[in-house]
């Protein structure tokens, strides 16, 4: 017995449902492969963006890097503090003999602020001297940033230049002593010119026994334009030296 053949509709049907199969499957294709490029691409803006903050990221490091830093500029006092620590690390009966500012290129001391300070302490049970310098300076040649100890060397508790004194004797800081100064002569001196640097020192007067802070207008002790003196307990004005 012959099967019959299949009718046109059915015929039509058919091949309908194989175009819509194929139609589907190319879609279904295309879909995947806009998916998979849509997926591409966002990895690769992910990516790029990565690389961009690196380099962003590094240039910023680089000019950081380049960038030098600012002085700390602080007071005798502050740098006193973080010199005795260290001290006392080295001998546990160090006494300071001499607070003393470093001139440096990035300050000028007007505000008794400077970026180096240099404390010397001396162990009489040693019988040892020992200096150590804060930097907190930028400028050439100055001392590493922190505090750096200086060779030790031999001590006389006898030599009257670098009798030790009692800290708690330090109650007048720098700054103040530089208001003092000023009100003695200093004012005129940096009217007239004022770029001269301001430094000080401070050390014991074995003959008033007294703690002395000495207010210092010009680059160094010798070629002064005014030395002032000033009491480093009270803050009172002792005298013109120069």
């Amino acid at each position: 017995m012959r099967t019959a053949g299949l009718s046109a509709s059915q015929r039509t049907a058919g091949s309908s449902q194989t175009s819509a199969i194929a139609f589907s499957r190319g879609q279904g294709r295309k879909a995947a492969g806009v998916a998979i490029t849509y997926v591409g691409l966002s990895a690769l803006l992910i990516v790029l963006g990565i690389v961009t903050a690196c380099d962003s990221g590094t240039n910023k490091s680089a000019e950081n890097a380049n960038t030098p830093k600012p002085p700390d500029l602080i007071t005798a006092r502050s740098a006193f503090q973080k010199c005795y620590v260290a001290a006392r690390g080295w001998s546990a009966d160090a006494e300071p003999y001499r607070i003393e500012a470093v001139v440096t290129s990035d300050g000028n001391g007007h505000d008794g602020k400077w970026a180096v300070w240099r404390v010397s302490f001396a162990s009489p049970a040693m019988r040892s001297e020992k200096s150590y310098t804060w930097s907190g300076s930028a400028a050439n040649g100055a001392p590493d940033r922190g505090v750096n100890p200086g060779v030790e060397d031999s001590y006389s508790p006898t030599n009257s230049s670098t009798q030790v004194f009692d800290m708690a004797f330090l109650k007048i800081d720098s700054d103040q002593t530089f208001s003092t100064a000023q009100q003695h002569g200093g004012d005129k001196i940096l009217e007239k010119e004022p770029d001269t640097p301001v430094f000080y020192i401070c050390d014991w007067n074995h003959n008033t026994n007294i703690l002395v802070w000495h207010v210092i207008y010009g680059a160094s002790r010798e070629t002064a334009k005014l030395t002032v003196a000033v009491n480093a307990s009270t803050g009172d004005f002792i005298r013109v030296e120069k």
